[in-house]
């Protein structure tokens, strides 16, 4: 008998210090790769150690016949380091199958109900009677019981798992094994106790316990290897997918659908059928941005590339570009075919997009052309279906296809950049100020802000013969804050030479007036030159307002609470709803030219007019009429009411230095 301790001491010394080294290996590969259920395993491992150091150290207590405190002590430590090995490797089991990593409360929880059942089991062991037979059901069979159950449940918990690989049906064949053994040993214990074949079994199990462990650190080791190689595989192929698709849309970035177009160009031509290159483009996206935040412009691009993907139909490529920019090919065998398909296109585009709660609706512009009537590369395709799209969207159109003249158009558009961006630059852009005249008190009411270009070598030009290019260039906002702090720094510096200052109305681009900074812009200008806001008058038509309707009334709010002014231009033109101008807190509407150049000598427009400041009045606004030209017109907008007007009749619009006549006059 004391050669059987003998033996299973050294066994359990040796597996003590086999398990507290692996278990340090566990701990460098965790420090290496930070894997929770690695951290779990190396606690496992560890809390093993520990109970093969007890084992060992109570058969020296038998030995040596120590103290009934000190085997006390052993036989504690001995349970809490047994069911802390349990719940432990159940618990990085499932962090390594599931990928869920547990905070730090449900790791001390584990630790917690292990010590809990530790104090129940010895608890009961103390309290039981003082029989041997009691004592060992309580500390050796229960415990088998408990392991058993677990280990069945593990083995069950992995049979039941989506994902299977060699390490996991290693574990769970092992784990069916263990709980096997540890039930049968249980109920055998309460059967054959007292029998001399039971206590031979009890010295065998203690060495196929001792192996299995061991085997069991190794499926450990094996499972650590084989799930770092499967994550080492599937970087690898998000590597090669991320290099062929775009990562936020999932559909192919530019290269790859370059080159996807490349390998479908000589299949049409194979089947006699002619591709349909078109490049999308979504209006408004950097509102939705500025407006709705990163994450909802990143949903609704995602929702997009699905939505083409998707399409009935059935496109060669999609592919995105760049930002809100897509590439869609189709097969287009004629042009009813085509004119249905483009439509299909704005229509999948403008369906709402819900979320969170929200709808949003954009729409787009398309520019599109043929392969292989247009080109017979993919990259001058894609060249000429986007000066297509550009001229789209500088002419307000849906889609439009690219005919040979855009490439002028391109060249020119390239060369008058430099020049215009030079112009803001050395403040080529001048302001020339049309007054307008008060019909109540016949004095200088405002003057309206209008930009010319001092051009170094054509002279002085028109808005028309650059304003196009501005906005083809995308340079609307610049030029909206440009002519802001140039129409700021002129009030500022009326007040300091003619201690006037006199409200200049300025015209807001659709853009600027949706840019989110603009009030922040304007606050900045005011505190600059010092400016009180009730002399800045902004001037917004009334598409506009009817662009977004929430988000404009909103921003003229606050201007309106600043103390600006905001006005409809060119009233009567647009498709403005009287329940929102009635709504709106805007100060003036200014009645547009067309309906004033035969005001009086055309019914029509004669009632229209009369009903327009009729409606304004009504609705507590002040009516400006604009295209004044003669005495007549006048004399019968004051008749009808009209509160002021501007016009050539009263001024041609004048440059700084010829507006001093009317800022002298008091």
């Amino acid at each position: 008998m004391t050669e059987h301790i003998l033996a299973q001491r050294y066994l359990f010394s040796v597996e003590a210090i086999v398990f507290s080294l692996l278990s340090l290996w566990l701990w460098l590969f965790y420090r290496g790769y930070g894997r929770q259920y690695v951290k779990f395993w190396t606690f496992s491992l560890i809390a093993l150690a520990c109970s093969y150091t007890s084992l060992a150290l109570q058969d020296n207590a038998i030995i040596w016949s120590s103290t009934p405190f000190s085997q006390l002590i052993l036989l504690t430590l001995e349970q809490l380091s047994k069911y802390s090995y349990l719940f432990l490797l159940l618990g990085g089991v499932h962090s390594a199958v599931s990928n869920i990593s547990f905070s730090n409360k449900r790791v001390l929880s584990f630790v917690f109900f292990a010590s809990l059942l530790s104090l129940l089991t010895l608890m009961a062991f103390l309290l039981a009677d003082i029989s041997l037979f009691n004592r060992f059901y309580i500390h050796v069979s229960l415990q088998n019981f408990i392991f058993g159950c677990c280990f069945l449940f593990l083995s069950f918990y992995l049979l039941t798992t989506k994902k299977k690989h060699f390490s996991n049906i290693t574990l769970m064949i092992f784990a069916l094994i263990i709980g096997l053994r540890y039930l049968l040993y249980s109920f055998a214990s309460i059967l054959f106790m007292g029998e001399e074949s039971f206590a031979d079994a009890t010295y065998f199990l203690t060495f196929f316990d001792a192996g299995s462990n061991t085997v069991l650190a190794f499926i450990m080791l094996i499972w650590m290897q084989s799930s770092e190689r499967y994550t080492a595989i599937n970087a690898v192929r998000r590597a090669q997918y991320l290099g062929k698709h775009d990562s936020l849309t999932g559909v192919l970035n530019r290269e790859q659908a370059l080159e996807k177009l490349e390998t479908e160009m000589p299949k049409a031509l194979q089947t006699d059928q002619r591709l349909c290159i078109c490049l999308i483009d979504m209006k408004r996206f950097k509102f939705v941005n500025d407006t709705y935040g990163l994450k909802t412009g990143d949903y609704i691009l995602g929702e997009i590339a699905n939505r083409l993907t998707d399409s009935v139909l059935m496109p060669k490529v999609v592919g995105r570009l760049s930002g809100d920019s897509f590439l869609f090919v189709i097969e287009t065998p004629n042009q009813q075919q085509l004119d249905n398909s483009l439509e299909h296109i704005h229509q999948l585009i403008a369906r709402p997009y819900e979320y969170n709660a929200q709808n949003i609706i954009i729409s787009c512009s398309i520019g599109y052309c043929f392969y292989p009537k247009h080109a017979d590369l993919a990259e001058d395709l894609l060249q000429k279906a986007n000066l297509a799209l550009h001229h789209a969207e500088n002419n307000h159109l849906a889609s439009v296809l690219f005919i040979d003249g855009m490439h002028t158009q391109g060249r020119k558009l390239i060369l008058v950049e430099q020049e215009i961006k030079q112009a803001f630059t050395n403040n080529e852009l001048i302001l020339h100020f049309q007054p307008q005249l008060n019909l109540i008190t016949n004095r200088l009411e405002g003057v309206e802000a209008l930009v010319r270009w001092q051009h170094p070598e054509k002279g002085l030009l028109a808005p028309d013969q650059f304003l196009p290019d501005i906005e083809s260039l995308g340079l609307n906002n610049k030029l909206d804050n440009y002519v802001l702090d140039k129409a700021c720094q002129a009030i500022a510096h009326w007040h300091e030479k003619y201690k006037r200052r006199v409200t200049i109305a300025i015209n807001m681009s659709a853009m600027e007036f949706q840019n989110p900074k603009l009030i922040n812009n304007i606050q900045s200008l005011l505190f600059k030159y010092n400016i009180p806001p009730k002399y800045i008058d902004l001037e917004i038509t009334e598409n506009v307002v009817m662009t977004d309707i929430n988000t404009a009334m909103d921003t003229i709010i606050i201007l309106q609470n600043m103390g600006i002014k905001v006005s409809i231009d060119d009233f009567g033109t647009g498709y403005s709803s009287l329940a929102y101008l009635r709504a709106l807190p805007i100060d003036k509407i200014k009645i547009d030219r067309s309906f004033i150049t035969e005001v009086t000598i055309n019914d029509s427009d004669l009632t229209i007019v009369k009903s327009m400041i009729e409606l304004s009045h009504g609705l507590g606004k002040r009516v400006l009429a604009e295209g004044v030209e003669n005495a007549d017109q006048l004399n019968l907008l004051r008749n009808i009411g009209c509160d002021a007007v501007q016009g050539y009749f009263i001024s041609r619009p004048l440059d700084e230095s010829s507006i001093a006549k009317f800022l002298k006059r008091k």
